[in-house]
C-alpha cells in the first residue's frame, strides 16, 4: 500500500480513467494495490467532506483515517446499485464526521453539566451551613429568654432526648410541673422564633 496521501491536496484522477466498481470489487477480494487506488481517489474527497463538518483539521484526519480503513474493511458490503462508489464513500465520511461532532459535543455538555453540579453543590453546602449557624444562634437567643427550669426541661428533653418522666428525675421535680414548664417553654420558644401554627 502506498503511504498516505496528505488530506487536502486535491481530488486524485479515479484510476481506473471511470467508475470505482471494479477497484471496489477488488478491495472486497483483499486486493492491497486496489485498495491503494482506492485511497488516493478518494481521501482528498473523504477529507473535504469531514472537514467542512468537524471544522478542526487533527480530528478530520484521524476521522478520514477512520472511514478509509471502514471502506477497506466493509468493501464486500458495497452493492453498485444502491450507488456509486464516491456517494458510498462520501455517506459514510458525512455519517461519521457528523457521529465525531455529537460525540465532542456531548462530552463538552457532560463536563458541563459535571461543572455546573460541582459548583450548585459547594454553593448548596455554603449556604446550608450559614443558615444552620443563623438557626443555632437564634435558638440560643430564644432559649436564653427561657426561665432557668423552662430551659432545663426542654434542653434535656430535645437535645438530651430524654422523656418527660425522666427530665422529672433528672430536674428533681414533679412531672405535671416539668410538663407545664415544658409547654411554656415551648410556646416562649415559637413565639421567639416567629414559628406560627
Amino acid at each position: 500500500m502506498n503511504q498516505p496521501i496528505p488530506f487536502g491536496t486535491g481530488r486524485s484522477p479515479d484510476p481506473a480513467g471511470g467508475d470505482l466498481t471494479d477497484v471496489m470489487h477488488k478491495v472486497a477480494q483483499g486486493d492491497k494495490q486496489a485498495f491503494s487506488a482506492l485511497y488516493d481517489a478518494l481521501a482528498p474527497m473523504v477529507f473535504g467532506i469531514i472537514v467542512k463538518v468537524v471544522r478542526d483539521r487533527a480530528q478530520s484526519e484521524e476521522v478520514a483515517q477512520e472511514v478509509m480503513i471502514n471502506l477497506w474493511r466493509q468493501a464486500a458490503r458495497y452493492r453498485p446499485e444502491a450507488g456509486s462508489v464516491t456517494t458510498w464513500a462520501a455517506t459514510i465520511a458525512h455519517r461519521r464526521a457528523v457521529d465525531r461532532v455529537r460525540s465532542a459535543q456531548a462530552a463538552t455538555d457532560r463536563e458541563h453539566a459535571q461543572a455546573a453540579r460541582e459548583h450548585t453543590t459547594a454553593f448548596d453546602e455554603v449556604a446550608e451551613q450559614v443558615e444552620t449557624r443563623l438557626e443555632s444562634e437564634q435558638v440560643r437567643r430564644c432559649l436564653r429568654g427561657l426561665t432557668e427550669l423552662q430551659r432545663q426541661a426542654v434542653t434535656l428533653a430535645y437535645y438530651g432526648g430524654l422523656t418527660y418522666r425522666e427530665v422529672a428525675e433528672a430536674l428533681r421535680a414533679p412531672l405535671p410541673t416539668i410538663k407545664t414548664r415544658m409547654r411554656d417553654g415551648l410556646i416562649r420558644l415559637r413565639d421567639c422564633m416567629g414559628v406560627t401554627t
